[in-house]
């Protein structure tokens, strides 16, 4: 009798055990499937004020986008990012992995047309350069992928997307620095080419002492990219790449921030030498990772004010 009560409870146990793993799974499944056709689609605009220009100056507004990662048909992202054209900013900054397929330069071209009417300038991450590829889309929660597979990677139309920025006025800043006169100020700008792929050759700023604002601008936010354009004298950077975590714990805690940069700090508005840098959470994912999980899409107007 006491052999079969045994038997009895074990199989209880184990029909309880399996109700509570049934449960885990179907609300993993659950916040999967909210992840790739929710929130994924949630965009965004963050805003942020900050006080970095000279005495009576106007206000200055900056529109941050990132890590489009685009393909064909992608008709939210698309509609979205036109949509930004009516902030009516100053100066518009893209900060990379524009594309996520070689066929994508068109509908990119297409999603960015109303914002070519404002000044912008641009730098690249590596998915303007290489097309993302099949691959475990968690990788990078335990591996460095800075140079992973570069090889086999397609390539993607970079010069056309570059002649295509500049034919729109845009300034590259691709280890470069320039000049720009926006809105009444003069900005000096400086920026690198992808340093997650270790392109980047800082320029330092031109004429630093007369310029209104000192602006550092690169995709990937490694701690040897913010730290050099603070030693530069930047007053601001922007950078991008992180996506935020993508896949974060609930109230967004990042998890990897895919570069060296502290994962808890690797979106929003941080400091670095008490230079403030702007990461932008980015638009987009890679076509095969199509998810975000307590981590919306963004877009950022940054105001300058004195």
């Amino acid at each position: 009798m006491k052999h079969h009560e045994h038997d009895d409870a074990a199989a209880r146990l184990l029909r309880a055990a399996a109700a509570v793993t049934g449960t885990g799974a179907a609300a993993a499944a659950g916040l999967g499937a909210w992840g790739v056709v929710v929130e994924r689609r949630r965009y965004r605009l963050r805003t942020e004020r900050l006080r970095l220009l000279p005495p009576g100056s106007r206000p200055l507004r900056i529109l941050h986008i990132s890590d489009l990662h685009v393909w064909p048909g992608q008709r939210k992202v698309q509609e979205f990012v036109r949509s930004l054209a009516e902030l009516e900013p100053d100066l518009v900054v893209d900060t990379g992995d524009n594309l996520s397929h070689p066929d994508a330069l068109p509908w990119l071209l297409e999603t960015l047309r109303p914002l070519f009417r404002f000044p912008g300038a641009y730098v690249p991450g590596s998915n303007c350069y290489f097309a993302p590829r099949p691959k475990n889309p968690f990788r990078y929660l335990w591996r460095d992928t800075s140079r992973e597979g570069r090889d086999e990677a397609p390539l993607l139309p970079t010069q056309d997307m570059h002649d295509a920025f500049d034919a729109a006025g845009w300034t590259p800043l691709i280890n470069r620095a320039a000049r720009v006169r926006v809105a009444g100020l003069e900005l000096a700008l400086s920026g690198v080419d992808d340093p997650h792929l270790g392109y980047d050759r800082h320029p330092g700023f031109l004429d630093p002492a007369s310029a209104d604002l000192r602006l550092g601008v690169a995709h990937a936010p490694y701690l040897r990219t913010l730290d050099r354009f603070a030693e530069d004298g930047a007053q601001l950077v922007l950078a991008g790449h992180t996506h935020g975590g993508q896949v974060c714990l609930p109230g967004g805690r990042a998890l990897v921030s895919n570069c060296d940069l502290e994962p808890e700090r690797c979106k929003g508005l941080i400091s670095q030498q008490g230079v403030p840098v702007n990461i932008s959470a980015g638009l987009g994912t890679s076509r095969f990772a199509p998810i975000r999980l307590f981590c919306p899409p963004e877009a950022v107007l940054l105001t300058l004010t004195d």
